[in-house]
């Protein structure tokens, strides 16, 4: 595989110093892979690939800036796409278990791929609708799939009643600062501009929706 730079490598480091070499090699490593599949798969526009690691895999682990997951956590990433958020949580949690959901087989190929090569033991992939999975999980959390309302329906009786984090189970989601899912209650929003000094994390968001609202809540 050829070598790829990517001139923002360093902003994981920036913001994440107390990783181990093993995970700084991880994440330097995702850019060849990616690079490698985007090219075969088009997961990523070739205009945004440029900026995988500050609109991707940032972004993806502005979720590390809002929750530290326990371990032992069961999270599920439906609507992963190419693996993200999971991939890069994955990573930055390795004792947390992940499972990354697609209904596009030929997405779901490249995570498996990405997985192996990075010998990531705790993700588990699937290409699957997420509305007909089964499982339990503490948290779901995606990136840019649906309407909430629509993810409440498909998520709601697949999170444990139980807690084990300082978050209570339920929905962890990206969303843009003017959605009007916003609305709805039992939100509570985390600006990523707190977190990340980046002019592209301005109107970025992270939610986190608690799941007795969204079996409580009807829209």
């Amino acid at each position: 595989m050829s070598k790829v730079k990517f001139d923002d490598q360093s902003l994981i480091v920036k913001y994440f110093p107390d990783l181990s070499a093993d995970q700084i090699a991880q994440f330097e490593e995702l850019g060849e892979l990616y690079a490698y599949w985007n090219a075969r798969i088009n997961l990523i526009s070739r205009k945004d690939f440029s900026f995988l690691y500050l609109h991707h895999i940032l972004h993806s682990l502005g979720m590390a800036k809002v929750i530290q997951f326990q371990p032992g956590t069961d999270v599920l990433d439906f609507g992963t796409g190419g693996g993200f958020p999971g991939i890069p949580l994955a990573i930055m949690f390795p004792q947390v278990n992940f499972h990354l959901v697609d209904s596009i087989q030929k997405k779901i190929k490249v995570v498996m791929a990405v997985r192996d090569a990075l010998e990531l033991t705790n993700v588990k992939a699937d290409s699957i609708r997420v509305e007909e999975l089964k499982g339990q999980y503490d948290f779901a959390i995606g990136r840019a799939v649906t309407r909430l309302s629509t993810i409440k329906d498909w998520v709601g009786d697949k999170i444990k009643r139980q807690n084990s984090n300082a978050f209570k189970n339920g929905l962890i989601y990206f969303k843009g600062a003017n959605d009007e899912d916003l609305q709805l209650p039992g939100i509570t929003q985390y600006h990523l501009k707190d977190y990340f000094s980046e002019g592209f994390f301005e109107s970025k968001l992270i939610i986190h929706l608690p799941i007795f609202f969204s079996l409580s809540q009807k829209n």
